[in-house]
């Protein structure tokens, strides 16, 4: 399988392990959870023509040592994430916002990520504007059998890709409370999802470096 966590034809193992290792070794140096990076640089790509493309996908592991996640709800779903511990919000919560746009920028700032009631999602634009789309924090949807809590671990493990017109792409793909193995899973899925969706595959690939959110960068390819 072309996304399997341990198949990562081009990029070198032990530079991966070593880059991982030396993250975690300095992982307490600051008083905050460090977040590691992944940062892919491409060529012979013309962004004039190629195909802008955005992909998901959810890794093994939490990228965030922690998510915070609101629920815009119809009355049976607040009531829901009232009962699972989650912060919600009404469908007249959201009204009283009168689509205000430092009013929606200071929600999406609360929160990494909501859900939506399958009932609400379709009336967000009209609801609250454009202002959670901007922040890229559109919501999931919340379908009436999904559970909440297994909802926001998937938001949790998911990272996501998009081609605009920058020729690195950067994105987070966890955290230096991870382990060694868990990190390096997590990196190597990631490159190779992204890889997938490239034309040429490596042949559009420069080079790949990680980082922790303090730490130097280390180069794992070429």
């Amino acid at each position: 399988h072309p996304l399997s966590p341990h198949k990562m034809s081009k990029v070198n193992g032990d530079d991966l392990q070593n880059a991982v290792a030396d993250m975690l070794a300095t992982k307490d140096s600051r008083k905050f959870v460090q977040t590691v990076d992944l940062f892919i640089r491409l060529k012979n790509y013309q962004l004039s023509k190629a195909k802008r493309f955005s992909g998901a996908v959810r890794l093994p592991y939490p990228v965030k040592p922690n998510i915070r996640v609101c629920v815009l709800g119809d009355a049976r779903d607040c009531d829901r994430a009232e009962k699972a511990g989650f912060d919600f919000k009404s469908e007249d919560d959201l009204k009283s916002l009168n689509k205000n746009k430092k009013l929606v920028k200071k929600l999406a700032n609360q929160y990494d990520a909501f859900l939506a009631s399958s009932t609400i999602i379709k009336k967000i634009p009209g609801l609250l504007g454009p202002g959670l789309s901007r922040a890229g924090k559109f919501p999931t949807v919340l379908a009436p059998s999904d559970d909440i809590q297994e909802k926001t671990n998937e938001i949790h493990c998911t990272i996501k890709f998009q081609l605009k017109k920058e020729v690195v792409l950067a994105t987070a793909v966890g955290h230096v409370g991870l382990g060694q193995d868990q990190l390096v899973a997590n990196i190597t899925l990631a490159v190779n999802f992204l890889v997938s969706l490239l034309v040429k595959g490596w042949q559009n690939v420069g080079w790949v470096s990680v980082k922790s959110t303090m730490g130097k960068p280390h180069s794992v390819y070429p």
